[in-house]
């Protein structure tokens, strides 16, 4: 970058964080954004920041690594059906393929709601609006994650009830999990399990703690949202309408959240 380094401008009070604008513009988490903020890639209106605390306006021109941030779409929302093997992330330190791997070419940048683990599938949701995957994600919204589970072990009369009023695994508290018993072939069990938090394998660490081992695991709903008949790598983008329904006035106002920029975006 050409431009000399120089103080920070002033932050202005009605604004966004620059982090944000460019985590919102599609070019990278927030995180990553103030990291690229701290190696002095990013100018606003031809300054040089070296810290992340500036906020910027649709008057002032952001730039990372000399380039104009991306134009900004609408908030966007699609329904993936995750198959087993992906990892839900855009970077595997591990060169393990990556749900992102797996997306078409033609869709823009979009990061997940949530995750999934390797060995999960089912629904996972995804935008091209960080604003909007941090409100759906949430836990305020109360929404309720459900999947179905196959799993291994004795089901006895009321070993789900604890689980009800939330347990406590490894020091980890866990919020109340619903179980119901769908049926019973063999030695295995399909059951489903319905929890608000979904924290990092909850659904695994929690049969684990009543005795019993999860063998497949599916997301069949996020919130409103479900899995319907999509087909294991399917993708369906959700109706603008559909949004403005489920979200109402939480759906970002992109017009309060651009720069005075202009471009495209890509996958990443």
């Amino acid at each position: 970058m050409n431009a000399p380094k120089a103080a920070a401008p002033a932050a202005i009070s009605d604004g966004n964080r620059v982090a944000k604008v460019i985590a919102r513009a599609g070019i990278c988490s927030r995180r990553e954004a103030e990291v690229l903020i701290e190696q002095g890639r990013v100018t606003v209106n031809g300054t040089t920041l070296t810290k992340p605390g500036v906020k910027v306006t649709a008057d002032d021109l952001v730039r990372v690594d000399g380039e104009k941030l991306p134009a900004l779409d609408p908030p966007r929302l699609w329904r993936y059906n995750k198959p087993v093997g992906l990892v839900t992330s855009h970077k595997d330190e591990r060169g393990r393929e990556t749900v992102f791997d797996a997306l078409p070419d033609h869709l823009p940048r979009v990061i997940s709601i949530g995750r999934l683990d390797l060995n999960s599938e089912g629904l996972l949701l995804l935008t091209n609006d960080g604003g909007l995957a941090r409100s759906m994600e949430h836990p305020s919204r109360g929404w309720t994650r459900r999947y179905r589970a196959r799993v291994h072990g004795e089901i006895k009369d009321g070993m789900f009830e604890p689980l009800a009023k939330g347990v406590t695994i490894d020091g980890i508290n866990y919020g109340p999990v619903q179980v119901k018993l769908d049926r019973k072939p063999g030695t295995n069990a399909w059951l489903t399990v319905s929890l608000n938090e979904g924290k990092n394998r909850e659904v695994r660490r929690v049969m684990e703690h009543v005795g019993l081992k999860v063998s497949r695991l599916m997301r069949t709903a996020y919130g409103p949202f479900q899995l319907g008949s999509l087909k294991p790598g399917e993708l369906v983008e959700m109706p603008h309408k559909v949004l403005k329904e489920q979200l109402g006035g939480d759906l970002p106002d992109i017009k309060k959240s651009t720069g005075r920029n202009s471009g495209g975006n890509k996958k990443s």
